[in-house]
């Protein structure tokens, strides 16, 4: 029978649940009316791309007309690795293919970045809800077939922009992904009419998730970096919380925005300012429908506000941006400098996550001379194993505190027996028994507690790892889906995942037992199956590195075992300094006297009676 603990346990879970039934069913009927108003000005935004008039209110002054819209062309330019498709419709790229980029489970397709969106990246926004719908003119004169194209218009606010896109020098890092853009604008209206940039915003595109996993476990997000601090907004925060209402836009404003843009689990879209200055960005949520999904996923889209000046009549302005769409390899983005490698953000871990990224990828560099086309798993065992061996020293001494407290446990049975109404008591006559032994009860858990940043961190970085993307592993296809290998009933099955679950069975049945909490063994019994029902649809290269981790635990732990058990001899006392456990056994006997104390009933002693004087009176 489970004792009153466990039902304790299992009571709080419950209500626990129920309480995220209810607020997640509230949150479901929020998204599902935000999902309404989006695929709404979706297809609002699509019907005007269509031919039909643009409601009024999006652009105040002189929309474009229907017939300008239709007629809209497109342009390349290209890289080794991208081809970016550029549009007289805004004057902006519509989207970016990816060319060493595969979509999952369609090898012969490769990602394209914006794709769907009605916007180009890199036209003129009048707000989050005022795209221009301007139709540029190629300047075939100024353009460069493949290298270089060259738009420009009158705009309906007054000005005459001017959008220069050009391919940077190869040899640069991240050269592939990159164009660059300058924005020459000219105020054309009469005397005494300026015209604020800062009512402007340049279009960041959209991101979207490629499949249903990347909503669950990597949401889109927009980010941006202002006077060296970034800041990332993912999607889940519009739909609101607990502690915050649902919204569809958000705001920010900075001193010295030096680039801002959207970001996918692998994937980034970034504008950067070559010339930071005062503005803001701002992000919205969209729904967009998503391969093998049921209903639709949140994307974000967002856009820079240009810098805060005023151009007077005939006055002209150049301002110069770099783009890059492309994957979120940090190797990479770290080379192109201009703080564009904090886009991988790792949040709380990310100090041990970038050390394990650049761990892998050096590894991998090595491995890649010798396996080929299995480097990347090859590299992720041996970086599991190389990091388990440096932190060996902290599971030994952990281990040894775990055998020479297991050693105890007769002795804390028979004080649990001797003391069975008497906690404070039991507690005072276990902490005795430590300081006579010499055991610190901490001592077996802060080595491993020391783990736990590495092996999150690990975690983070290999769940963002866009090197993984496409590269197998022995029967894995892609070590950043999972590695299904069929389905039973609609249920996939996922080998690694049971390879984790059961290797951490086994590494717990090793594990010497040194708790006499029953509430507790049980809860240590059931962490592999919770572990493997969280974990089951992650990415196969996290189940690798958690087998692998589980594999090594198990190699450890038999030539632990193998090795002379800890001697459990009484400590001989030493003047001095009191240890850490003479100083807790120490303050549980002084609470043990308090309470003794407060326990006790003082009778007050009662003095001589006073004599009662002569009665007066009638």
């Amino acid at each position: 029978m489970y004792d009153r603990k466990t039902w304790i346990v299992v009571v709080v879970c419950a209500v626990l649940l129920a309480v995220n039934y209810y607020f997640g069913s509230q949150q479901a009927k929020e998204k599902a009316r935000i999902a309404a108003e989006e695929r709404k000005a979706l297809a609002a935004e699509q019907a005007v791309s269509q031919g039909e008039p643009e409601k009024p209110g999006v652009v105040e002054e002189m929309p474009p007309a229907p017939e300008d819209i239709i007629k809209s062309e497109t342009y390349t330019l290209e890289t080794p690795e991208a081809i970016f498709t550029l549009t007289t419709l805004g004057g902006g790229v519509k989207t970016a293919e990816l060319l060493n980029q595969e979509v999952v489970d369609a090898p012969d397709q490769h990602v394209i970045l914006n794709e769907g969106d009605s916007h180009a990246v890199g036209a003129l926004a009048e707000g989050p809800d005022g795209m221009e719908r301007v139709n540029y003119s190629y300047l075939e004169d100024e353009s460069e077939a493949g290298k270089r194209a060259v738009f420009a218009a009158r705009h309906p606010s007054g000005l005459i922009v001017k959008k220069t896109w050009s391919v940077i020098d190869p040899e640069l890092p991240g050269a592939a992904y990159t164009l660059d853009l300058q924005v020459d604008v000219e105020n054309s209206r009469d005397a005494q009419a300026q015209i604020p940039l800062d009512r402007f915003s340049l279009y960041l595109g959209r991101a979207a998730p490629l499949q249903a996993s990347e909503s669950r476990f990597s949401p889109p997000s927009f980010i941006w970096r202002n006077d060296g601090t970034l800041d990332t907004v993912k999607a889940t925060k519009f739909k609101g919380g607990w502690f915050s209402d649902a919204k569809s836009l958000i705001l920010e404003t900075g001193d010295e925005i030096e680039y801002a843009g959207v970001s996918s689990q692998f994937f980034t879209t970034v504008m950067r300012n070559k010339t930071p200055s005062t503005g803001g960005v701002w992000g919205k949520v969209a729904q967009v429908s998503v391969p093998r999904a049921e209903g639709t996923q949140s994307a974000v889209r967002a856009g820079m506000v240009l810098p805060a000046q005023a151009l007077a009549p005939g006055a002209r302005q150049s301002l110069n941006f770099q783009l890059f769409m492309g994957p979120r390899d940090n190797r990479m983005l770290r080379q192109m400098g201009n703080g564009m490698g904090d886009i991988m953000d790792y949040g709380w871990f990310t100090i041990f996550s970038r050390f394990m990224n650049f761990l892998l990828v050096h590894i991998h560099d090595w491995v890649a001379k010798i396996s080929g086309p299995w480097s990347w798993g090859w590299a992720i065992v041996i970086v599991t194993i190389v990091v388990r061996t440096l932190m060996w020293p902290l599971y030994a001494r952990s281990n040894k505190t775990m055998k020479r407290m297991s050693k105890l446990k007769p002795e804390m049975d028979k004080l649990k027996e001797k003391y069975p109404d008497d906690p404070a008591k039991m507690q005072q006559e276990v902490m005795g028994l430590y300081k006579t032994y010499g055991i610190n009860p901490v001592g077996g858990c802060l080595p491993m507690l020391a783990q736990i940043p590495i092996f999150f961190g690990f975690f983070r970085m290999l769940q963002n790892a866009a090197e993984l993307r496409g590269h197998g592993f022995l029967w894995v296809d892609d070590l950043s889906q999972p590695d299904t290998i069929g389905h039973l009933l609609g249920f996939p099955i996922n080998i690694l995942p049971i390879l984790m679950g059961v290797t951490s069975f086994a590494q717990m049945a090793m594990m010497p037992n040194t708790s006499a909490d029953k509430t507790q063994a049980t809860i240590m019994k059931l962490m592999p199956i919770m572990f493997l029902v969280f974990c089951y649809n992650y990415a196969s290269a996290l189940a690798l590195y958690w087998t692998t981790s589980n594999l090594f635990s198990i190699v450890q732990t038999w030539i632990t075992k193998r090795m002379p058990e800890p001697e459990l001899e009484a400590r001989a006392t030493k003047p001095g300094k009191k240890s850490f456990m003479e100083r807790m056994a120490a303050a549980a006997e002084q609470q043990q006297k308090m309470r003794q104390a407060q326990g006790r009933v003082v009778e007050p002693e009662e003095g001589p009676k006073k004599k009662r004087g002569p009665r007066t009176g009638g």
